[in-house]
């Protein structure tokens, strides 16, 4: 240690900076390929043209696309219980009470969710094209509660604080527990809002068209976006774990470089 002397923070730091560069290039590979099979699936809308595709197919089916449209619900859509004239097809309710625990151990209060309710809700949908109607061509999707992906937007989101008065804090104090908040919100799956599924898509009847999840064993994705907006934060996610590989893999030649100038510096120095 006294011919290289080396701070070792300074070998944590470079062991570090190339262990992060080979795990954020493990991630951008891993990216690259996702995009590189993403871009393999073939992307179509709901028109004549996927109908034309769908009747030249073996029983006509397609086991596995990409389906971009506009949400619209078959009937009646689902109403926000809580937002004026705001409408959508999948609906998840979510109300929860939040208390405080007395902890005679400790002597302290301690927080606690309870009675949650959660609501599920859901009508029929389908995907037609941008200035489109149900009656025109278009693309029902199938059981879409199965599918994965963050499809549902925040419409609502509330906390309500309890009150309290003379006679509840009496009784907190003798039951040990006490109401703090009620916590509610709302996420809806919104009609109108462009929507890309990812499964399979069969026609029925030589006029209906179905979207579903793949008999192949792939996922079947919903994803409330344009199809080149999600391949393009895809792309900027690529771009991140680059990024990163190429900053760590920087810095730790960085601090590996200038150890070995320090050491061989002070070398030549007691040399000479």
């Amino acid at each position: 240690m006294s011919d290289f002397p080396v701070s070792p923070l300074v070998v944590i730091g470079v062991g570090s900076s190339f262990a992060f560069s080979a795990l954020f290039y493990h991630l951008y590979k891993e990216k690259k390929e996702e995009i590189l099979k993403l871009k393999e699936i073939p992307l179509f809308r709901p028109d004549k043209h996927l109908v034309k595709v769908l009747k030249a197919s073996p029983h006509k089916r397609l086991q596995y696309v990409a389906v971009e449209g506009l949400i619209q619900a078959d009937g009646e859509p689902l109403a926000s219980q809580f937002v004026p004239r705001c409408f959508g097809v999948i609906q998840k309710i979510v109300v929860q009470e939040h208390w405080k625990m007395w902890n005679s151990l400790s002597g302290t209060w301690s927080s606690r969710k309870l009675n949650k309710k959660e609501t599920n809700n859901a009508v029929p949908f389908s995907l037609v094209q941008p200035g489109g109607h149900i009656n025109d061509t278009f693309v029902r999707v199938v059981n879409p509660l199965a599918a994965s992906g963050c499809y549902l937007e925040w419409v609502h989101h509330r906390v309500r604080q309890a009150e309290e008065g003379l006679l509840d804090v009496v009784v907190q104090g003798l039951s040990g527990e006490k109401p703090v908040a009620r916590e509610e919100s709302e996420r809806l799956l919104l009609v109108g809002t462009t929507l890309t599924g990812f499964g399979e898509v069969v026609l029925e009847g030589g006029r209906v068209m179905r979207l579903q999840g793949p008999q192949d064993g792939r996922r079947y994705i919903l994803v409330p976006t344009d199809y080149r907006s999600f391949m393009a934060r895809h792309e900027s996610s690529a771009k991140m774990w680059k990024g990163l590989t190429v900053l760590c893999g920087v810095t730790g030649s960085s601090l590996l470089a200038g150890a070995i100038y320090a050491a061989f510096g002070k070398r030549d120095d007691r040399r000479g």
